[in-house]
């Protein structure tokens, strides 16, 4: 080696001694951190693994059950159900049903009457329309019996990506379900073929005039240019009730600005109240003249809180002349793009408890068999979206596990435009990992496996249909040896949560009927995908 290359090798020998006492030097001087003025450099690796922890717990610290808001065996589930792999378990349960409290028990029955036919590979094509004809009540022009009782939750654009948006919407229209818009507007990418509930929030994107009112004349525009089913009013979100929503300004592309009708490169904050009304007297105005001019249903979704609303709203509605067509109700657990944490965690009641009290409240008024009820907060899942419809759901949205039927690995990053797989962000580089085309068959795949679920314990417990099932055929377990009807723990009475006897004996003809029919498996593409591509991409 000659002396000029032993020059250059201690050169490049040094170089990382020079940064590292560069880093040391610049960490004693700072002020702002004392871990790393009191550990210089070595301190760094604290950073590091904060930075990094959620993935080292998501994927070798926590146990199968443990992680929230989706554990490891929510998240396989959804997963392998999206790529038609094996989403069954070995070896029995792993959840501490010895120990823990709060499980939901289903009730099975041994000699059910009618006998339905159950078994491990029930068709996953078999359709599950809902029990309520959404509109119906009320005589809406366009009133329809919608085709699936799971469908996509409010999820904007701006929020989501577009090809996030590309998806689902073409995943829906594939499974037969209906897609909310969520508040942000109606995009090109909605227009994918699948059936819509055009969510208007308080800032009426895509719907407002000049100055950020509500324009009617702009909304049945917007509703007479795509395949719009129903209108859903947002008073407010389980993850953030009473604060209106929130798009950074890194998610505010040019064309979400003009979607929206707002500011380029500025947060987009919508108010946290509606401004065409102020009560619910001015609501139901509101709601009747946008169901006059569309012939659409129209109704609310909300989370809950303290219950004057809804006793007024059951008030005005009991004479006939005004009222909601449905009722999302959103629990507390619901997800959110960006949220302050105080509103996240401890504002709004969760789903169970908010929804059985808004139920009563119909119900004791004698307005529920009027209303379609459509429950919303982590009930993507069998177990808990069994729970919604026993207590008087007639129909589900599906939001972040749509979201992880579509390529989320829960990296919890979507308030900060950096989701890895694309799907929460408006970054054209992480974009483009997501296929729309090949996604949106696994979100298909997803929808039809959990109503196929859905349809096995309804058969298991006896009833034709998910929205037959009562109170009393699900406990909740408060210890080792007992437990609590879900009839008591609502503080329901026999019958509650159904739907009229009308209503019961027609879906049972329809099952009856769908069941025995050969042309009821759905049109389109097949699922064809089986792609092992890793945990959840």
């Amino acid at each position: 080696m000659t002396s000029t290359s032993r020059r250059r090798a201690r050169l490049a020998a040094a170089l990382p001694a020079a940064a590292l006492a560069g880093v040391a030097v610049h960490d004693l001087v700072q002020r702002r951190h004392a871990v790393l003025r009191n550990f210089p450099v070595l301190g760094r690796a604290r950073y590091l693994l904060e930075k990094i922890g959620p993935e080292l717990r998501q994927y070798i610290v926590a146990g199968n059950d443990e992680e929230r808001p989706f554990s490891r065996d929510q998240r396989r589930w959804v997963y392998s159900s999206a790529k038609l792999e094996n989403n069954y378990f070995g070896f029995g349960t792993d959840n501490d049903v010895e120990h823990g409290t709060g499980w939901p028990v289903i009730l099975h029955r041994t000699f059910p009457d009618p006998v339905p036919v159950t078994a491990h590979h029930e068709d996953d094509r078999a359709p599950l329309p809902s029990a309520k004809v959404l509109g119906g009540p009320r005589g809406r022009r366009h009133a329809f019996r919608p085709e699936s009782v799971v469908n996509i939750s409010a999820m904007s654009f701006g929020s989501l990506s577009g090809a996030a948006v590309r998806a689902m919407n073409a995943g829906a229209a594939l499974a037969g379900s209906l897609h909310n818009t969520g508040e942000g507007g109606l995009s090109e990418h909605h227009r994918q073929g699948g059936g819509l509930v055009l969510q208007i929030g308080t800032g009426y994107f895509g719907c407002r005039d000049a100055d950020g009112r509500l324009d009617l004349d702009a909304l049945t525009r917007v509703v007479e240019s795509a395949p719009v089913r129903a209108i859903e009013i947002k008073l407010s979100q389980g993850a953030k009730p009473g604060l209106g929503g929130v798009l950074p300004a890194a998610k505010v592309t040019p064309e979400i600005a003009a979607i929206r009708g707002i500011p380029l490169g500025q947060d987009c904050v919508s108010p946290s109240r509606h401004s065409a009304f102020g009560d619910v007297d001015q609501m139901l105005d509101v709601v009747e003249e946008m169901a006059a001019r569309t012939g659409l249903p129209v109704g609310v979704k909300s989370a809950v809180g303290e219950m004057s609303f809804w006793h007024r709203l059951v008030e005005l509605m009991a004479d006939g002349q005004r009222g909601v067509d449905f009722v999302t109700v959103d629990g507390g657990e619901g997800g959110t793009g960006a949220a302050p944490l105080i509103f996240s965690d401890s504002v709004a009641l969760p789903f169970r408890a908010g929804f059985a009290r808004v139920q009563a409240v119909f119900t004791e008024a004698g307005l529920a068999e009027r209303v379609t009820f459509i429950g919303a907060g982590k009930l993507g899942l069998p177990d808990n979206a069994l729970v919604a419809f026993a207590l008087g759901a007639d129909m589900v949205n599906v939001g972040r596990e749509a979201m992880l039927a579509v390529g989320c690995i829960q990296a919890q990053k979507c308030h900060t435009d950096t989701c890895p797989t694309g799907v929460a962000t408006q970054s054209r580089w992480l974009q483009r990992g997501l296929d729309p085309e090949l996604k949106s068959v696994r979100l298909a795949n997803y929808v039809r496996t959990l109503r196929r679920d859905l349809l096995k314990v309804s058969h298991a417990c006896g009833v034709a249909h998910p929205g037959l099932i009562t109170t009393d055929l699900i406990e909740l377990m408060d210890g080792p040896l007992s437990s609590t009807s879900l009839t008591r723990s609502a503080g329901y009475r026999p019958g509650w949560g159904l739907p009229s006897a009308a209503d019961r004996a027609e879906i049972v003809r329809l099952m009856t009927r769908l069941g025995e029919e050969p042309e009821h498996r759905a049109q389109g593409s097949e699922p064809v995908d089986s792609q092992r591509t890793g945990l959840g991409d």
